[in-house]
C-alpha cells in the first residue's frame, strides 16, 4: 500500500478491526517513511451474476425474482415462511456455488423445481405449470403422473 502523503511503499499496518457497516475491514497504516498515519478500507469484491434469459437478453441476478415464484407457487398452501426461505437460500447458494459469471435462467428454473418437488407437491405442479408453460391437459397430467410414480 503506498502512502497518499509521500508514495512511499513502506507501509505498515498498526490496528484492524471491522468498518462499522460489517462488510469491510477498516485499517489504520502507518508509513514507515514519513511517519504519518492513513486509514484504508478493504472490501470483497463481489462480482455480479448476469442472468441469460429464454430470449437471450442478459439482466443482474435478483434473488426476489425468485422469491415472487415460490411465493406465487405455495400461495394458500401449508407451507411456513421459513421453509419457503429455507428454499430460496438453498436455491441461491447452488447457483453461486456454479461460481459462474453467466446462467442461464433455464438452469435456475430447473433446481427451483428440484427443490419444490421436496417442498410440496401441488405447489410443484403450480411452479412448473408456469414454467415449462403447459400447453395442454396432457403435459399438465404427464406432470402430475411423474409425481405419483417417485416413492
Amino acid at each position: 500500500m503506498k502512502c497518499p502523503f509521500c508514495s512511499s511503499d513502506n507501509t505498515r499496518v498498526i490496528d484492524s478491526r471491522p468498518a462499522d457497516d460489517n462488510t469491510s475491514i477498516r485499517r489504520r497504516r502507518l508509513c514507515d517513511d514519513c511517519g504519518k498515519r492513513f486509514t484504508t478500507y478493504e472490501k470483497v469484491e463481489s462480482i455480479p451474476l448476469i442472468i441469460v434469459k429464454k430470449d437471450d437478453t442478459r439482466e443482474p441476478y435478483d434473488r426476489s425474482k425468485i422469491e415472487a415464484g415460490v411465493l406465487r407457487a405455495c400461495h394458500k398452501r401449508p407451507i411456513s415462511i421459513d421453509r419457503i426461505n429455507k428454499l430460496i437460500d438453498e436455491v441461491e447458494t447452488d447457483i453461486f456455488n456454479m461460481e459462474e459469471r453467466e446462467i442461464n435462467s433455464s438452469v435456475i428454473g430447473e433446481i427451483v423445481m428440484k427443490k419444490m418437488k421436496n417442498l410440496e407437491p401441488v405447489a410443484y405442479v403450480r411452479f412448473a405449470s408456469v414454467y415449462r408453460e403447459f400447453k395442454d391437459v396432457e403435459t399438465f397430467m404427464d406432470e402430475l403422473k411423474k409425481i405419483l410414480d417417485t416413492p
